[in-house]
């Protein structure tokens, strides 16, 4: 299937989400600390979202197996590496790094975004690979143009992180989005060389996100269906931005709010 191309009304629309999920996604963030729980956090979004006239994006969503999503965001801790439910909650704890996953449907109109940060003080390493993260979510960013090739994102990603001494998750790619919270292209982070060679045209609408180990790149499904975590137990990082492609480059729906 093809990928779809958003009209300059549309993207309009997922920028005024994008605006809107950045902000609640912010006040998260000022609430991460020890002793709150992923079940505060979660109540905190979707009340924000609903009287924003929004709603969860990935509140009942099904990713292919049986079981719905139970919540707001997705709440990883430590060695998870993505989409962990929020509920029962689980209090956070000093020295836990925690990835926040958000998404909104406005409008119509679905954005999705993410990042990882120190609940308390951590480690210096952990504190690298939240920061390693990042940057290689803005080297991924910053290749995105019209003519440019997806293949191209991934090959811009890797050596940040694999410099690093960091590891690249496969089986887990970015996506683009927009009707829907998962559509064409897939969006792998590592270059992958057996891909389709997908061209960005202006209008495509694109969640880039790096998933970055501290060891193996390797993960396992827990039994929840929902919850990625490290084959080797390490920690985890996460970071995403939905991004349109422009004209001249590329324009960011959902700016980092930390």
């Amino acid at each position: 299937m093809a990928a779809t191309i958003y009209t300059q009304d549309e993207i309009a629309k997922l920028r005024e989400g994008g605006a809107l999920l950045s902000a609640i996604l912010g006040e998260l963030c000022a609430m991460v600390k020890p002793g709150v729980s992923t079940a505060e956090l979660d109540r905190h979004a979707e009340k924000r979202m609903r009287d924003a006239g929004g709603e969860p994006s990935f509140k009942g969503y099904k990713a292919g197996g049986p079981t719905p999503f139970n919540g707001t965001v997705c709440t990883s801790i430590n060695d998870e590496v993505v989409h962990a439910p929020p509920h029962p909650g689980r209090v956070l704890k000093e020295g836990d790094i925690i990835s926040l996953d958000i998404g909104l449907r406005y409008k119509g109109l679905c954005t999705d975004m993410a990042v990882s940060l120190p609940v308390g003080q951590v480690s210096e390493r952990a504190l690298k690979l939240i920061r390693v993260t990042k940057e290689a979510l803005m080297a991924g960013v910053d290749v995105i143009r019209p003519g440019g090739r997806i293949r191209e994102i991934g090959q811009a990603i890797q050596p940040v992180v694999e410099r690093a001494g960091f590891g690249v998750v496969r089986a887990l790619v970015g996506h683009g989005v927009g009707h829907h919270v998962h559509e064409e292209p897939s969006v792998p982070n590592y270059d992958d060389p057996d891909m389709p060679k997908v061209t960005m045209k202006e209008g495509m609408v694109l969640a880039i996100e790096p998933m970055v180990t501290m060891g193996s790149w390797e993960v396992d499904l827990e039994s929840d269906d929902w919850t990625f975590t490290t084959d080797d137990g390490g920690l985890a990082a996460h970071w995403e931005l939905t991004v349109a492609v422009a004209k001249d480059g590329y324009e960011i729906l959902t700016p980092l709010p930390i």
